[in-house]
């Protein structure tokens, strides 16, 4: 019966997959590349005489990318549009009501497992301190600043798990702002900035190898802040909204762009403890 039922399930993918092909009528190795499958996979999920099915992840990876939902592909319902389990390409969420904050904690909760791949603005949340919290965002008591408080123990709290990969690319520059005093940092007292770089050496040092940071030059690279929830979705900030790119395609543009800011860094996570503890000193 088991083996029935497979069958029947992956006869129902085979015919909505090809139905997909051919509303798109391009050669099946475009297609492939462009859902983010193998050729040879493809192949096989073509094959009648197959009962191989895409994993979890690769089945939400053609869904988004043709519009349609994965029930349908699937044969749970007859509608492609029916239910969207697939979000729009492009979605803007608010960032200035304490939504955008408690939408950053299920971003990161749904991507479990997943690679998070972020470029901080300024400090990244999880790494900021009390007084840093309030030069940037006001006294404890203000609304934004609990918030701001709440996410980063979260992140923090989510970082310890066993489970977390993450990644942070952040320029040299920001810190060394930070050290000197100067740019944005020009009101922050000595004594709060050094104890910023003190605190972000230590839990650089703590977290790693499954927090990993990475600093590169800001005069040969540019990025605005952002982050890739794994294959699922990235956000960019944009001060009192978040751009929330669910497309794959997007997605990964986004994550060759963060390689290449990794691929640039001249400062690795092996090195980054150190560096702040200098930067604390100085």
């Amino acid at each position: 019966m088991k083996g029935t039922d497979k069958r029947e399930l992956a006869a129902v993918f085979r015919e909505r997959l090809g139905l997909l092909m051919a509303r798109r009528g391009e050669p099946p190795s475009r297609f492939a590349g462009r859902v983010g499958l193998d050729r040879s996979a493809l192949s096989h999920f073509l094959d009648a005489a197959s009962t191989r099915m895409p994993r979890a992840e690769a089945l939400c990876d053609i869904a988004r990318s043709e519009g349609v939902t994965t029930d349908w592909l699937l044969g749970l319902t007859q509608s492609a549009s029916d239910a969207a389990a697939i979000a729009p390409a492009l979605e803007i969420e608010q960032t200035d009501n304490g939504r955008g904050e408690t939408l950053l904690a299920t971003w990161h909760q749904q991507a479990v497992g997943y690679k998070i791949r972020y470029v901080p603005g300024t400090i990244p949340d999880l790494l900021r301190t009390e007084a840093v919290l309030a030069y940037e965002f006001g006294s404890p008591e203000t609304a934004k600043a609990a918030a701001k408080a709440d996410q980063g123990r979260r992140l923090l709290a989510y970082t310890r798990r066993p489970e977390t990969d993450m990644e942070v690319c952040m320029p040299l520059q920001t810190l060394e702002q930070l050290a000197r005093g100067s740019g944005i940092w020009s009101g922050l007292a000595d004594s709060d900035r050094r104890d910023q770089l003190r605190h972000m050496a230590r839990l650089t040092e703590e977290l790693y190898p499954t927090f990993r940071l990475f600093l590169y030059d800001a005069r040969s690279r540019f990025s605005p802040p952002y982050t890739v929830f794994g294959p699922q979705r990235a956000a960019l900030y944009l001060g009192s909204l978040y751009l929330v790119v669910n497309s794959v395609e997007h997605i990964r543009a986004l994550t060759r762009h963060f390689d290449m800011l990794i691929r640039a860094a001249t400062i690795g996570p092996d090195r980054a403890a150190g560096h702040l503890s200098s930067l604390s000193a100085s």
